[in-house]
């Protein structure tokens, strides 16, 4: 069980709304390396791992992630309120838009939605830990 504290890890306090780069930043909201994918690897993964010590790493992890998670949502939210359509139109952000007016949704840069496909559980220990590292940009 998680205790949540209601705050961010880091305070988000953005001033002038830019829809353009909350186009660029959702990616880090529910892309392929975003943060919740991040968050959805390490706390399924935490499953089938058979070391207690490694297991409650991966549920710290995920925890992390998902506390990253929020700061990023809080950053799209706040590059997108009080837009004028002009600014939505102008920036590109109308298609988006459309869909979601201006709520955070999962979706890559590109405008591909979130998928668990962004993420692998293989069940095996070290497959699951080079998916991670694979993940995060290290390597082995």
């Amino acid at each position: 069980m998680w205790s949540y504290e209601k705050r961010l890890q880091f305070p988000v306090n953005i001033k002038e709304p830019n829809a353009k780069l909350a186009q660029v930043i959702i990616s880090q909201f529910g892309g392929p390396d975003g943060e919740l994918a991040a968050s959805m690897r390490y706390l399924s993964q935490r499953y089938s791992m058979p070391y207690k010590e490694v297991a409650g790493l991966l549920t710290d992890i995920g925890t992390e992630e998902l506390a990253h998670l929020e700061m990023i949502g809080a950053i799209v939210h706040q590059l997108t309120r009080n837009l004028s359509m002009e600014e939505i139109e102008k920036s590109g952000f109308d298609k988006y838009y459309v869909d979601h007016t201006v709520g955070v949704w999962p979706q890559a840069a590109g405008g591909i939605p979130f998928n668990a496909c962004e993420f692998q559980v293989k069940g095996d220990i070290i497959t699951d830990l080079v998916e991670d590292m694979a993940a995060d940009g290290t390597t082995a």
